[in-house]
Order: structure tokens, then sequence, then C-alpha cells
């Protein structure tokens, strides 16, 4: 069952067609996720100021664009939320145009637009009209509180609405500065011939199930190999243990030297001292005392051999 992400109705003139959006693409490729190497923890992401280098609380994050070099105007969430555009359930067709003139530069997000409570005959009445007058729809719609341009267009025997990116985000011609020699080249007549001859032998049907990500597929076959090798490592559950959830990072030797003096109201020096000053009044010789974990680490020890 395809995942649904908006509903509503294609509508031009008079006409409306009850329509459901389902994602036409789906995200792939390798997801690399940061780990701890030396305890296989998941590593997140910080809020840090990066001038102070200091982790920052949710609460001191504001919203700023910036207006001139340096300098930036902060806007609060009710101010950014009044300029949302209004949420409609209708992708308003305001136009028609040859399919030629969308240019590939302008695409942007693909969409399949799905047939909604017995629309399916005007939805077909739309499909074939574009068909068969070779035109697309320019279309205006609010998804998930941005306003998008898009264009609605038959595939088959479906309609598909493919959001545009506006005209300031695409950059053009001019911007590459061409040397006249690109812009108006004196070809040679006898290699023009020669290279749509190569053209026309390398010519095929488009089938983009022959082209594979190279890499994805090199790197899941080296997992594969990897795994059935017994070359895996168990991940935590991401959640710190509950004393420490929200405090800083710090040494594990320190943390369960807390833990014991929380626990005693004393210092493991200080009970040290203690157990010592009660040996010389009985006067015994006091047992050397085995380290414990919350002494710290000691000098490694030496192999053998």
């Amino acid at each position: 069952m395809p995942r649904t992400i908006w509903k509503g109705a294609v509508s031009f003139g008079l006409v409306h067609i009850p329509v459901a959006l389902v994602p036409a693409t789906s995200r792939q490729g390798v997801d690399f996720d940061w780990l701890d190497k030396r305890s296989m923890d998941r590593v997140g992401y910080k809020r840090i100021n990066k001038t102070t280098g200091e982790e920052i609380e949710s609460e001191n994050v504001v919203k700023g664009v910036q207006y001139e070099k340096g300098q930036y105007v902060v806007l609060s969430d009710d101010e950014i939320r009044s300029a949302y555009p209004e949420a409609t359930q209708t992708v308003d067709i305001i136009s028609f145009i040859d399919a030629s003139q969308v240019s590939f530069l302008y695409i942007d997000t693909p969409y399949y637009l799905t047939p909604e409570r017995r629309g399916e005959k005007v939805y077909a009445l739309l499909r074939e009209t574009l068909e068969q007058t070779g035109k697309v729809g320019i279309a205006q719609v609010v998804l998930r509180n941005k306003q998008h341009l898009a264009v609605v267009m038959p595939m088959g025997k479906a309609l598909v609405l493919n959001t545009l990116r506006w005209a300031d985000e695409v950059r053009g011609i001019e911007y590459l500065e061409l040397k006249e020699e690109a812009i108006e080249p004196k070809l040679n007549p006898r290699e023009l011939d020669m290279a749509k001859r190569l053209v026309e032998d390398m010519s095929e049907d488009w089938d983009p199930r022959q082209y594979r990500d190279d890499f994805q597929d090199a790197i899941m076959t080296l997992v594969e190999q990897k795994a059935h090798q017994g070359e895996l490592a168990e991940v935590g559950s991401g959640e710190p243990p509950a004393e420490a959830r929200g405090a800083d990072v710090i040494d594990l030797t320190e943390l369960l030297r807390r833990s014991l003096e929380g626990k005693s109201g004393k210092s493991p020096a200080a009970k040290d001292a203690e157990k010592q000053e009660e040996v010389e009044e009985q006067g015994a010789k006091p047992r050397s005392r085995r380290k414990s974990p919350a002494d710290g680490p000691g000098k490694p020890r030496k192999k053998a051999g």
C-alpha cells in the first residue's frame, strides 16, 4: 500500500479532481553511523557554539537571518509561523504550457498523484488531455507549510506532480562566463558528422534498471563479507545511564569515584585514612589494600616474554 503524504484536489477552471500525493522516489545509499570506537556507542550531534566551542541548551537557540555580513535579524517562532503560506488542499493549476518548455534544471522532487473518492474518470480525462495535447500544467501547492511551484504531467497511466525550483534558485548560463569559442564555435563539418554517427551508434532505449550505484554495491558487499566472517560489533542502545543523562561527559574512573562518595558521604582516600588510624591504634600491621576500580588506572603491567 503506497504511503500517502497529502490529500486534496487538482483544480483548473471549474474542474476539481480529488487526489492523494504519494512519493515517487525512495532514498537509497549507504548510511554511515558515527560510533565511539572505544565502546561502540552511537555518536550524535550536539548544539555547539562555534565561537566558544561549548554545548548550549535548546532554549538559548534562536533563529536569525543574515541581513548583511556579520549582521543578523532575529525572528521569533511566532513571527516565522505568521509568514507561513496558508495551508490549502489544492494543487491549483494556473496555466498550461508545452512539455518541452520545462527545463530539467527546474525539476526538483517527483510525486505520484492518485485519484481519490470516485475521481477516477476526471483524473483519466486530465491525463489523456495532457497526453494528446503535449501540454503540462503549471501549478502552485502548499506542502508541509512550504509553498511550491509544480508541474503536473502524464506518465504512462498515471499523473505525476514534480515540484519545481523557483526562478531565483536556478543560475543562468551567463554564470558560467563561457568563452566565445564555446558559444559560437566554428565546427568542422566532417568532425560534426562523425560525432553525430557516434551518438547514433551509442543510442539505445532508456532503461534505468541497467545502471547501478557502484559505491553502494561495493560497500554492501564488503559489509556482507565482514558479517559472514564474524566481524560484528555490538552497538549500545544510545541511552546513557539514568544518573549520567544530561551530565557532562566525564572519565569513567571519576564517575565511579563520585558514585562511591555519594553512597558513603566520604571519599575513598578519607576512608583509607580512617582504616590506617584504626590499625595503628590496634598495634597491628596493616594489610596491603587491593587496588579498587575507584582508585583509577594504575601503571600497566609489562607482558611476560
